[in-house]
């Protein structure tokens, strides 16, 4: 490789303002996270205690989903800070992995969550018991208007942050299955139909699931270091071999350094070397631009003779 003719991007270059600096969004949802907290763990009371009392298990098992939400709010908002700390000498990436461990912790609650609700829900739909109708209507009503609430709260930051999108589903996913059992108590209570509570509680189930695969599979990938799936790696390594005086491109790698930002390495084969600093500069703010990777580090190679260990593509 010729040390005297290897450049490598260092600090300037991959956390520039601008184009080149980073996405914190988690820090602008504490007050989400607070409230979203406080409301949740205060209805969890209150539907647990009127779902003793109206005898519905599709209100107990929200109850439980609710306080999983608690618990995965606390994790989430704790990832959110901790995802802010400074690196250290031990944590050169600072703690910025902690929010893709919140969301994978979030998805693996969610599903235990619905095994839960499954298991009892059968046990009902097999033997159904009666439920004060008009109880499990006024309260899983309020759970409508607290979850929609929280939810509204994540909605914006969804899109570019899977820690935050594990909030919002999971707080959407509520709303959602509190419509659920105010319309099966409606009909219950025009019909007697008391097997339509559990029935509820397994639609719920589905609903819960059909939204966690996602997040399961996108946390897991993550934790993985895949490619994130809004970039695509050939697009980035034709960007590259595109540039002015690069012959090959080589030992690219891409991942999430977080459920906000995305790192890169490559080695970049430069017969004539690199022209200077500005290159790396404009590279990295290409990167930035076209595929929103914020953290770029890049070695320049002359192939002077000296083949890189790290060329063959079944190397790491």
């Amino acid at each position: 490789m010729g040390a005297g003719d290897s450049h490598q991007e260092g600090a300037d270059h991959g956390h520039s303002q601008g184009a080149g600096g980073h996405n914190h969004a988690p820090a602008s949802f504490g007050a989400a996270f607070f409230v979203g907290t406080i409301l949740n763990l205060a209805f969890v009371g209150i539907e647990f205690g009127y779902g003793l009392a109206a005898n519905s298990v599709a209100l107990l098992a929200d109850a439980g989903h609710n306080l999983s939400d608690v618990l995965g709010l606390g994790v989430a908002w704790g990832a959110a800070i901790l995802s802010q700390r400074l690196p250290s000498r031990r944590y050169t990436y600072g703690l910025r992995r902690t929010s893709i461990l919140a969301a994978l912790f979030n998805a693996v609650v969610l599903l235990i969550a619905i095994g839960a609700i499954g298991y009892e829900a059968i046990g009902r739909l097999v033997s159904p018991q009666p439920i004060v109708s008009g109880t499990v209507i006024v309260v899983a009503a309020i759970g409508i208007a607290v979850n929609g609430i929280a939810a509204w709260l994540f909605a914006r930051g969804r899109k570019g942050d899977i820690n935050i999108r594990a909030a919002f589903l999971h707080m959407a996913a509520d709303a959602a299955t509190s419509a659920g059992v105010v319309a099966s108590g409606v009909v219950i209570a025009r019909t007697g139909w008391l097997w339509l509570d559990p029935a509820t509680s397994l639609a719920i189930v589905v609903i819960i699931l059909l939204g966690t695969w996602g997040l399961l599979r996108d946390s897991v990938a993550m934790s993985l270091d895949r490619v994130p799936g809004t970039i695509g790696p050939h697009k980035v390594e034709d960007a590259l071999g595109a540039l002015p005086g690069v012959a090959r491109v080589h030992d690219l790698h891409i991942w999430s350094m977080s459920t906000t930002e995305t790192a890169l390495t490559c080695h970049l084969v430069m017969p004539a070397g690199c022209p200077d600093d500005a290159f790396l500069h404009a590279v990295c703010a290409m990167l930035k631009e076209k595929f929103a990777i914020g953290h770029a580090t890049i070695q320049v190679e002359r192939d002077d003779g000296h083949a890189c260990a790290l060329e063959p593509h079944d190397v790491v």
